[in-house]
């Protein structure tokens, strides 16, 4: 199985999961958290397939994602405890999972021959979009309006991107590494509270 894949999926699985938290967090029932799991790990995947134009969307010609969505329910359900617990180790994992879908959007803008600066932008509403539907039904502040830094990180990531494209770095090595300036960047803006606020 393709390794990238692999980490779409995690990011699908954990970003459904914090959706559903989201969701019992605001007292919905079964069927609202479902939405809201849903909309949280899909949503900004869906929007950019829709917006360049890419249908049938990403997650109709895979319905594995579905099942992933449908794990992350019950394990968000059933163990539920436990997970907020874990909650400082799942935006670690959160955080992969914004460095994977900036990345993937970005290239899948690309390979539709959009420019660059448009695939930068598709990058984040991949990595973000998702979680701001997500608050907005919510009733939250999306976090991309706050002064917290979120998605100017995938920017920066994308902008990454694109340069070692331009000098020919092989795409694994170039994807890895541009996932790997998110996932510092985002880390050090939680843990050492940076923001962008004047």
């Amino acid at each position: 199985m393709d390794w990238v894949y692999v980490l779409n999926v995690i990011g699908v699985f954990v970003f459904a999961i914090s959706g559903t938290l989201t969701a019992i967090d605001n007292g919905f029932d079964v069927v609202g958290a479902s939405i809201i799991a849903f909309i949280t790990a899909l949503g900004g995947g869906t929007l950019r397939d829709l917006l360049i134009g890419k249908t049938p969307v990403g997650w109709m010609l895979d319905t594995n994602y579905l099942w992933v969505i449908l794990g992350a329910l019950l394990v968000s359900y059933l163990f539920k405890e436990h997970i907020q617990r874990l909650r400082k180790s799942m935006f670690i994992f959160d955080t992969i999972g914004i460095g994977v879908f900036t990345i993937l959007g970005l290239q899948t803008t690309l390979e539709v021959g959009l420019n660059p600066a448009v695939a930068i932008l598709m990058g984040v509403v991949s990595a973000v979009f998702g979680g701001v539907i997500r608050d907005v039904l919510s009733n939250i502040v999306p976090l991309i309006f706050r002064s917290e830094i979120y998605a100017s990180t995938c920017v920066v990531g994308g902008l990454v991107y694109l340069l070692l494209e331009m000098l020919h770095v092989p795409f694994t090595l170039n994807m890895l590494f541009s996932m790997a300036v998110i996932f510092v960047i985002r880390y050090f803006a939680v843990t050492r509270k940076w923001s962008l606020k004047f």
